[in-house]
This record gives C-alpha cells, structure tokens and sequence, in this order.
C-alpha cells in the first residue's frame, strides 16, 4: 500500500518534485503526518457579490470570509482512518486573520476505484468534490476540482454550474527559498474569481502514531457516499 496521493496519480506521483513526494505521501503506511507554517502574502475575493456566500461558508470552515495581506498561515496534513474505516488526510488551513483565526478545512479520501480522491469539506461534510492530481513538467503539482455534490440526509444532488465553482491548486517547491509555494483560485463559470490565496510555507513532519490527531481536526460529521 502507498498514500491515497501516490495511488490516484500512479507513475505520474514520481515526476513530483521530490519534496512534493514526501509532502504527500503522508499517510497510515509512512506513518507521517505535516504541518505547514508560513505566510500567505495575500488572501483575495472576488466581487462584493460573492461576500455574503463566503460568510455563510464559513460558518461551517468552508472557504474564509476576509481577506487580507501578510496572513500567517498553518496547514495540517494528518491520516487517520474516518468512522467507515478509509484512510482520510486531513487538509485544515488556519489562517490568522485580525479579528480571530478562520478555518477552511478538508478531508481527503481516495475514491472507490482508486484512480481520483473525494474532497470532503467544512465541518459537516455537506459538500463533496473529486480531485484530479497532476505533475507538471517542473515538478510542480496541479490539482483541480471537478463537480461538486450537496449531501445532508436522503438529500444527494449535484451543485449547478450557477451557483458551484472550480478550485485550481498550484504547489511547488521553491530549493533556494527551502519552501513550498502555493497557489489557490476558487472560480465560478459565470461569475469569475470568486476566492484565494496565494504564499509559501515550510513543512515539519511528525510521527502519527506518538501525535494522534488532535482534538478538532476532524470533522463534526462524516459521510459515507463517495
């Protein structure tokens, strides 16, 4: 067995810059967990439209309803195995804004047939996404989202274009710097950039089993459906 990362991308995991390569194959098998501290050196949204939907996200850790510039920032990458027994990484961002701390927070999971990961998101799980992971010919790593779907109850539907949008991840590591670079554009068909951020961060690594997962890292609620 390998990381969930290392499984949906197959031979193309290897073309990773090879500290992208130990970043994500975090997991049950290397018994590793990450956490990432740095700065973001901007946290953007798009028009004064989309500010009263980032709000009600965050009221469940999805997305973050300010924006800012020199934002610290804290990311924690840590497997566990969820209440139906898949291997989950963890993906909760920290982002030290004035006024409190916001939360845009995610697990992850690898999907049935092992060729996507599912993207759960915000405290309850309500909405969920597939991954598709790429290695670009420097090394560095894109991710982007596909459709998203709407679970609570017998509820199961998938997000409309209208009012759904499509995240594009971008990280790579920077050997002078001795960081990883990240950049991140939530965007709406119709409506264009929604929310982002982009800056850098250095990553610690820790032994999952003396650690555990802290108190809060997981979600309120976890759903089955993949």
């Amino acid at each position: 067995m390998t990381s969930i990362f290392r499984t949906a991308m197959g031979p193309a995991f290897d073309r990773l810059h090879p500290q992208l390569q130990r970043r994500f194959s975090v997991g049950l098998v290397s018994g590793e967990a990450c956490t990432g501290h740095g700065v973001m050196d901007r946290v953007w949204h798009g028009r004064a439209f989309v500010k009263p939907f980032l709000a009600l996200g965050a009221t469940r850790n999805i997305l973050v309803p300010r924006a800012g510039r020199g934002v610290p920032f804290v990311i924690e990458n840590v497997p566990y195995l969820d209440s139906f027994g898949r291997e989950t990484v963890t993906f909760v961002r920290t982002f030290q804004l004035p006024g409190r701390p916001r939360r845009f927070d995610a697990q992850m999971v690898l999907g049935p047939k092992g060729d996507r990961v599912l993207d759960y998101l915000g405290t309850h799980q309500h909405l969920a996404s597939d991954l598709h992971f790429h290695a670009e010919p420097d090394g560095s790593l894109l991710i982007r989202s596909g459709e998203h779907r709407f679970r609570e109850g017998a509820v199961d539907v998938r997000v409309p274009e209208l009012a759904g949008a499509t995240a594009e991840v971008r990280e790579s590591y920077d050997e002078g710097a001795d960081r990883f670079c990240i950049q991140v554009r939530v965007v709406n068909r119709y409506f264009g950039p929604l929310f982002g951020y982009e800056g850098s961060f250095r990553a610690t690594y820790s032994d999952v089993a003396a650690c555990g997962v802290r108190p809060g890292l997981r979600p309120v609620r976890e759903e089955a459906r993949a």
